[in-house]
């Protein structure tokens, strides 16, 4: 048994699902990267980016059901709030991590020697796809026990502040520090056109950039400046 063989079996036990059809395992697991240089024998390479898509909207519908089963008295607003730090890329990369998903990853030899089984947004991307192949393996009740178990972490965790407009509060302190208004840029998309990943740097001069991912170009901006926020020990 080799080491990815060995890796896929450790992750399908701390799932805690035993996969009746292997190939969505499989697929999940599979990184665009592998199609890349050629199709052996003629024929594409499935990867795991429309499972990726379906895992995205498998996960909300989990979130938010837990979420409204948690906080009855929570407002929209509140729910909204909660959902998005436990949807995020960041949280999904959380998850993947803790499994060592990216161990299990069958992808391209030069996206593994650049480092692909340790980067955030291809773990994040793989560990939805996985949670739609339990969903489509096992249905929703075994993606909801996949769910609460790699999730564990997550919903234990206090819920941190979140900001109404990051993008105005890191604007008014860089005013307050007399210095310019922050700037944007995509520096990086990636992923499919009905589920891209957008890579934006923030820029405040003086102070060192940092980059931020989601699933659109505003999100993206928004997680950038909280995490700029939270870097310079405002938030």
């Amino acid at each position: 048994m080799n080491a990815r063989t060995e890796a896929v079996a450790e992750l399908q036990r701390r799932l805690g699902h035993d996969f009746s059809d292997r190939a969505l395992l499989d697929r999940a697991l599979t990184h665009a990267s592998v199609g890349e240089g050629g199709m052996p024998h003629g024929k594409p390479v499935p990867d795991n980016q429309r499972m990726e898509f379906l895992g995205d909207r498998v996960l909300g519908l989990l979130v938010a059901d837990r979420l409204c089963r948690d906080f009855p008295e929570a407002d929209e607003g509140q729910l909204s709030s909660r959902l998005h730090s436990l949807v995020d890329k960041a949280a999904c990369a959380r998850v993947g991590h803790r499994l060592n998903l990216g161990d299990a990853l069958r992808m391209s030899p030069g996206e593994t020697r650049t480092g692909g089984r340790r980067k955030d947004g291809i773990v994040a991307d793989a560990m939805e796809a996985v949670l739609a192949a339990v969903w489509l393996d096992g249905g929703m009740d075994a993606a909801r026990a996949v769910f609460e178990r790699a999730w564990a972490d997550e919903l234990a965790a206090p819920s941190a502040p979140r900001l109404a407009n990051p993008k105005s509060a890191l604007q008014e302190w860089s005013q307050a520090q007399g210095r310019p208004l922050p700037s944007y840029a995509v520096v990086r998309r990636t992923g499919s056109d009905h589920a891209p990943t957008f890579t934006v740097q923030v820029s405040i001069e003086g102070i060192e950039p940092l980059t931020a991912q989601g699933r659109s170009r505003q999100e993206a901006e928004k997680a950038a400046a909280v995490a700029l926020l939270k870097r310079e020990g405002v938030i």
